[in-house]
């Protein structure tokens, strides 16, 4: 039976920044702040001419929505590519074609897109006609740049790609940052894992934001259709579910993130393709707790009706949580979060750095027990996962922030780092272990 076990890559460039990570997360998820700080969702508008006319009066009008930052002479400006965090600190990775090109890519449970780079020729102009497309790509300064961050997929070399007639890809956000190419499908493998016929995004264009990152592409793991592709492909996991690639009772996969557990030992992280890892199960020699998701909305979406602080008992009515891999910061209500840190002694709210931040020399005997619900039961977060990063001189960015006007949690990798998490994409249900 084919199954894998692959390690995953720690991101050396990965640098912690707990304020970009929030604007990160406002820009994934459109959410409006809650609490006071500089940055937040506005709306433009754009004019068109008439036909035939540069002038806008009569065209068209347009609204669209944009990340902004205030400064403190209250003018408004938009965010750039240095106000979000545009990294990751884990990388799958994956092979691609036949024979297999491996690449590094971010692990997205939060997303159904799946793409990567591809190479351009310097001396190739980039062109928007779509028959052009398929033989331009990125330039080899920006595939080159810190000793090739960037791998490419050269779709030439593969004998089993085959190109989407007519079909283009876009991912854009409210910062105006992009990534755009044409679709593709191909063989897509993990570890021994593979999966055929699969349709990819190859990119040709990458705005600045996509060129700082490390990773290669993305690869996401939820529910339902490629996002802005026409006509509709499929992603991974829609494939996964179509294909017999394996039996309906192993289509899964699991992530381990490392942390230091209760031994004080460095668990290496890894994720798994079409089975368990039941070294893992037999370590921490639990049981793995499960509860059904609600993918109506292509998450990973379950009930999380209470939580617990160092014992104290919340009530969330009716609360609901997502799992999200590529997050870095867990996203709770206003009131929990303000719980929490009401636990933690000196922490406050400083809008300066839109969040909740705590002396750094507060140690883990100092810091509470933060215990989330997952479909019914309790698991804690590593109190050394609540400080998230410094922000100032003798305070840290808490890793559990607002999440603003959004409907339900994101529980994050900070989360995960306690946990050994198993995706059941077959039984359409999330599976827990808790490991310190």
């Amino acid at each position: 039976m084919a199954s894998s076990k692959v390690p995953l890559i720690h991101n050396p460039h990965y640098c912690k920044s707990g304020v970009k990570s929030y604007t990160y997360l406002m820009r994934k998820y459109h959410f409006q702040p809650t609490r006071d700080g500089p940055y937040s969702i506005g709306r433009t508008i754009h004019q068109t001419g008439r036909p035939f006319s540069s002038k806008p009066v009569g065209g068209r009008v347009r609204f669209h929505d944009i990340m902004q930052k205030q400064f403190s002479d209250k003018e408004l400006q938009q965010v750039d590519a240095d106000d979000i965090q545009n990294d990751t600190l884990y990388l799958v990775p994956v092979s691609i074609g036949t024979p297999p090109q491996s690449l590094n890519l971010v692990l997205d449970t939060a997303s159904t897109d799946l793409w990567v780079c591809i190479p351009l020729p310097e001396q190739l102009p980039v062109s928007t006609d779509f028959q052009q497309m398929r033989s331009t790509g990125l330039p080899s300064s920006t595939l080159s740049q810190d000793n090739r961050r960037h791998h490419a997929f050269d779709s030439s070399k593969s004998r089993t790609f085959s190109p989407a007639e007519q079909s283009t890809w876009k991912r854009s956000h409210l910062d105006n940052s992009s990534a755009s190419g044409y679709i593709g499908t191909d063989n897509v493998t993990f570890g021994n894992v593979l999966i055929k016929s699969q349709h990819i995004g190859l990119a040709t264009s990458l705005s600045s934001g996509f060129e700082q990152a490390t990773a290669d592409g993305l690869v996401g793991l939820g529910f339902g259709n490629i996002e802005n592709v026409y006509p509709e492909a499929k992603g991974l996991v829609e494939t996964l579910l179509t294909q017999d690639v394996l039996p309906s009772s192993t289509k899964l996969f699991s992530v381990k993130f490392g942390v230091r557990d209760d031994s004080d030992q460095d668990t290496p992280p890894f994720v798994t393709f079409g089975c368990i890892d039941e070294e893992t199960i037999h370590r921490y020699r639990e049981d793995i707790h499960y509860t059904h998701i609600d993918n109506s909305h292509h998450f990973w979406m379950f009930d999380s009706t209470a939580a617990s602080i160092s014992g104290t008992p919340i009530s969330r009515p009716l609360n609901k949580a997502i799992i999200d891999t590529d997050a870095a910061l867990t996203l709770l209500d206003d009131q929990t979060c303000q719980a929490i840190y009401d636990a933690i002694p000196g922490a406050l709210y400083d809008s300066d750095y839109q969040g909740f931040i705590f002396p750094s020399d507060t140690g883990s005997h100092q810091r509470p027990t933060v215990e989330l619900d997952v479909g019914g039961k309790l698991f804690r977060m590593s109190n050394r996962s609540l400080g998230f990063s410094e922000v100032k001189s003798g305070y840290l960015y808490g890793a559990i922030q607002s999440r603003g006007s959004l409907e339900y949690d994101v529980l994050s990798t900070t989360f995960l780092e306690g946990l050994y998490a198993v995706f059941d994409v077959g039984n359409l249900r999330f599976g827990a272990v808790q490991t310190i």
